[in-house]
């Protein structure tokens, strides 16, 4: 199957084969001959990496009506690099019809520069949900003549807390819109949409929701706990061309984890929320042009995050729910190639893995970290087969060569290797010559903790103590993310805890009422992902007849 087959028009095959583009991926193969008739809502699920944008990107440019003036298509994802990513892809695809004008609009930049754009009269916005309600506020952006409205990784917008926005953004628009709404997973919100804002939307799904493409190996290395700092160094030592995303579960622990790289001589950066959008740009762009070659990151400062030929995901810790494992992962193995997906992983994860591996239906590979002897023996090989085939500029070395024999004429040839591989490998042989095996035996039996199991119905024939905490789900936590604060500061077991009622802004959580004056004093001062926590005792006053809770 061509482009051309699909129906597009001869300007934009032009482009996509320009891109270097032959066929259509699978995503783009179903939806594109459905959006170009241009009068159908449609819901497509395919995975990340798959294509979607030139799915959705081909057919709405084809579909604007260059007679017309005025703002026709929006364009909405998740995060400022996807926004710029999908306007340049736009713009490439569009690049031989000159009328065609896409802007991108995202917070963190000037709004009197997007403002000056948009007054230019683009038929196509790209925008974040944030900045592209703010302007519609303003009456900056009219939507009188929307006539497409795209949803981009619609599933991860939700999860980042934009589901307030969305609403209040289609609930503006003309009513005889469409809406083509694409994404990996499919949480409860996508339902909703589709329930409240589309009109029997045709339906395209390549692959299955939630699950890792067939592209992506993944393996699992078992560590001691205390070891899983240098367990990142030896993947990365024994793979010398590695171009990796490495995961932190904190903003802290990503700042210090990439710090101990760049002190010990590793090209690597951290990419989290406490970084100025200045201090972002500036490191994604070391990044897709590869100057640096491991970037650290939290999930949120990595969402819509699309870079080519990422070749390693590693997750230094393991996410707390499988659709963040997904689009974790979904960062390498992009359009077709294949990449890696590794996970560390102590003693007691070893249960969290193989429920992962039911939950997302792949098979972990259980990989051994490599001993420092076979990492010295990498890093020397892979550096003699790139001298091997260095190509040699006579003209530029010539003049210099004389005397570069005349320094070496004292040694051998044997004398000479010698020392070259004592001067390039002397920080690899001190630093590995006493390490030993980092690898953690674990059974085959291990699972998850009884305790952890019961946790809510040993609680239901106790009294309990119900908390409000000021994080929610907008602050991209879950249960899991509360069970550990709280077990950790206050030092209970978590079958101590209840039922917990994630909210958008804030969450309730129950304690057993023995240990609520233990979990109080001990949530003082706390931060969670480098925010402060907040926790007050909840008192249900119904039973005095008021009908409502009261915050302490």
């Amino acid at each position: 199957m061509s482009f051309k087959k699909l129906g597009l028009r001869a300007e934009l095959v032009k482009a996509v084969e320009d891109l270097g583009f032959k066929s259509p991926t699978p995503i783009q193969e179903e939806s594109i001959p459905v959006l170009l008739s241009g009068d159908l809502d449609f819901m497509g699920l395919a995975q990340t990496g798959s294509g979607k944008t030139g799915a959705f990107g081909l057919p709405l440019i084809q579909n604007i009506d260059l007679t017309l003036s005025g703002l026709q298509g929006i364009v909405m994802c998740p995060t400022r690099e996807l926004c710029l990513q999908i306007t340049n892809d736009l713009k490439a695809f569009a690049k031989h019809l000159k009328k065609v004008t896409i802007v991108a609009v995202y917070g963190g930049a000037s709004i009197s520069n997007q403002i000056r754009q948009l007054k230019k009269g683009p038929q196509i916005v790209v925008a974040t949900p944030g900045r592209l309600l703010d302007f519609i506020n303003r009456k900056v952006i009219r939507l009188s003549r929307i006539s497409y409205a795209v949803l981009d990784e619609a599933d991860e917008m939700l999860n980042m807390g934009f589901q307030e926005d969305i609403d209040s953004i289609l609930a503006k628009m003309p009513e005889d819109r469409k809406v083509w709404m694409f994404y990996a997973t499919m949480p409860k919100g996508v339902a909703q949409i589709a329930r409240n804002y589309m009109t029997d939307p045709v339906k395209v799904k390549v692959g299955k929701q939630n699950r890792s493409p067939k592209t992506i190996t993944h393996t699992c290395y078992a560590i001691q706990e205390k070891y899983r700092y240098q367990g990142l160094k030896r993947i990365i030592d024994f793979t010398p061309e590695i171009f990796a995303l490495v995961f932190c579960r904190t903003r802290k622990e990503t700042q210090a984890v990439a710090e101990n790289l760049i002190q010990e001589g590793y090209q690597a950066e951290a990419l989290h929320g406490d970084l100025s959008q200045a201090q972002r740009d500036y490191v994604m762009r070391k990044f897709r042009h590869k100057t640096i070659r491991i970037l650290v990151a939290t999930d949120v400062a990595a969402r819509g995050l699309d870079v080519e030929d990422i070749s390693h995901v590693i997750h230094y810790n393991l996410p707390d729910d499988s659709e963040t494992y997904t689009h974790r992962s979904g960062r390498t193995a992009r359009a077709g190639k294949s990449g890696i997906s590794i996970a560390l992983i102590n003693a007691r994860e070893k249960y969290r893995l193989r429920k992962l591996e039911k939950s997302i239906k792949v098979k972990f590979e259980s990989g051994k970290l490599p001993d420092g002897r076979d990492i010295c023996k990498k890093q020397l090989f892979d550096l003699v087969e790139k001298i091997i085939h260095t190509d040699v500029n006579q003209d530029r070395i010539t003049d210099y060569l004389p005397d570069v024999y005349n320094a070496f004429s004292g040694l051998d040839k044997e004398e000479l290797i010698q020392r070259f591989v004592s001067a390039q490998f002397n920080r690899f042989f001190e630093y590995y010559c006493h390490a030993g095996d980092i690898n953690a035996k674990i059974s085959p039996e291990t699972s998850a903790p009884s305790k952890k199991v019961k946790r809510k119905a040993g609680l239901k024939q106790k009294k309990t103590q119900r908390f409000f905490i000021n994080v929610g789900r907008l602050d991209k936590i879950n249960e899991g993310a509360i069970v550990r604060l709280v077990c950790d500061k206050s030092g209970i077991g978590s079958n101590k805890i209840g039922d917990i009622d994630l909210k958008r802004e804030f969450s309730f959580f129950e304690v057993e009422k023995k240990a609520a004056k233990k979990v109080l004093k001990s949530m003082n001062k706390v931060k969670l992902d480098g925010r402060p926590v907040h926790v007050q005792e909840v008192f249900n006053e119904k039973k005095q007849g008021k009908g409502e809770l009261r915050i302490s």
